[in-house]
């Protein structure tokens, strides 16, 4: 039943590949943001960081509980694939632009821009949406071998 752990696998590229590119979104959005809602100056770049993720399958765990209520093997065998370990701040400067008629304008008349580069975003959205498709690929790859198997016993 190895296509178990592969749907586990697969499903956790999608789910932090989904969420990257959400981040991305939202920080193509934010661009221009120069005053967040707590007032502590302009909008920050965030970044995904993920890890590896070793631990048992989610998806293989309640296939097996459901055998027989004891479990069996699979719920002990460890599982592939990857985690959002948190959505992290960058820490680059802020951009500058000498504005001193904006009212975010310092006492020198500069406005600080939050950190975001669309170049930058719009790479990492066409990264981020490569590694989605890539894991869809391989879902509807699965998916065949699988349906494949099943004929074999016609």
């Amino acid at each position: 039943m190895a296509f178990v752990s592969a749907i586990d696998t697969i499903g956790s590229g999608l789910t932090a590949q989904n969420l990257r590119l959400d981040v991305i979104s939202e920080n193509i959005v934010n661009m221009n943001t120069t005053r967040t809602e707590n007032g502590d100056g302009p909008y920050r770049r965030k970044v995904v960081v993920f890890q590896a993720d070793n631990g048992t399958g989610r998806f293989r765990e309640v296939l097996a509980k459901t055998r027989n209520g004891r479990g069996g093997r699979w719920a002990m065998e460890r599982v592939p694939g990857v985690q959002v370990v948190e959505v992290a701040e960058d820490p680059s400067d802020f951009k500058l632009k000498f504005d001193p008629d904006d009212p975010d304008a310092n006492e020198d008349g500069y406005v600080e821009l939050p950190n975001v580069d669309l170049v930058k975003e719009i790479t990492d959205g066409m990264a981020a949406s490569q590694a989605f498709s890539a894991n869809v690929t391989a879902f509807n790859l699965l998916k065949t071998v699988i349906s494949k198997g099943l004929e074999i016993g016609k």
